[in-house]
């Protein structure tokens, strides 16, 4: 017999949707010139961000520091760009580690039901029921800081979300038709899995991953902020804040452009996230 089954009826029309939206636009530009910025800092701004120059010490913005420098003369500017490299990065990465296992869990969770099932979903609960910064300061307080323990800590923090929104669609999938022919005809649940139920979840789960990127470059942020982020004298946008808050009334420009660097790849990850949201969401689908 050489018919497969077919798998469910692929999302139609989302591209147009989302060309049609100003604001996705919007936040895709913003989130490419982040990016571009991050991989031609070098070029963009040929300064060391490690070169300390104390007689240089809090200069305002002027032509030769557009943004300043901190306390130990290290131009503001260079620090900044060099900073979204780690902070990019350590979010990127954290996301691709929580989509990949949280995805697999909640995938596995869903097909196989019962016992296993409950035991998931129980775990998903525990995590769920922590705060997000409060557990990843468990976890890198525990491991130490550093890049690795970092990535570590925030995909455990975001690895419960992946894994409820892949439970859900698969549990719904299983009992689809296209997934009993494949049964019928022999296919293994791994072919069934990766082959058939997979591709209809995954623009759900990258719509969840481009939201939850931006919860993850806060919570670095955040973690450095604290000290637990990447040591000193490696730039990270929440430790310049964290340098820049002993001096905030003489030099608040230490504080506030990584302040609004974070604002900017926050608020253009959430404008990107929505407006994948909207167009994949089957609710608006008339295609």
């Amino acid at each position: 017999m050489s018919a497969v089954p077919v798998a469910a009826d692929a999302p139609r029309g989302w591209t147009r949707r989302f060309r049609s939206n100003p604001t996705s636009w919007f936040g895709l530009a913003l989130i490419v010139a982040v990016v571009l910025a991050a991989v031609f800092a070098p070029w963009i701004w040929p300064v060391d961000p490690l070169e300390q120059d104390i007689v240089e010490r809090l200069v305002a913005p002027s032509m030769a520091h557009p943004l300043g420098t901190d306390t130990y003369g290290r131009d503001v500017l260079a620090r900044l760009l060099h900073a979204a490299r780690i902070s990019l990065v350590i979010g990127v990465a954290a996301i691709a580690l929580a989509l990949v296992v949280g995805s697999a869990i909640g995938i596995a969770a869903g097909y196989l039901g019962g016992w296993f099932d409950a035991a998931v979903t129980s775990l998903l609960d525990v995590l769920l029921s922590f705060p997000t910064l409060l557990l990843g300061l468990m976890v890198v307080a525990m491991l130490g800081p550093s890049i690795e323990n970092l990535v570590i800590a925030i995909a455990l923090t975001e690895l419960a979300p992946f894994a409820r929104v892949a439970r859900a669609p698969t549990i719904a999938l299983k009992g689809r038709d296209f997934v009993e022919a494949g049964r019928a005809l022999g296919f293994s649940d791994l072919r069934l899995v990766v082959v058939h139920i997979v591709p209809n979840l995954l623009s759900e789960v990258v719509v969840v991953a481009s939201l939850w990127l931006a919860a993850a470059i806060r919570t670095e942020a955040s973690l450095s902020f604290i000290g637990l982020g990447v040591k000193p004298p490696t730039p990270t946008w929440g430790g310049m804040i964290r340098e820049g808050f002993e001096n905030i009334l003489d030099a608040p420009w230490l504080a506030v452009a990584p302040g609004f660097a974070i604002l900017v790849t926050v608020l253009a990850l959430n404008l990107l996230g929505d407006g994948l949201r909207d167009a994949i969401d089957p609710k608006v689908r008339r295609d």
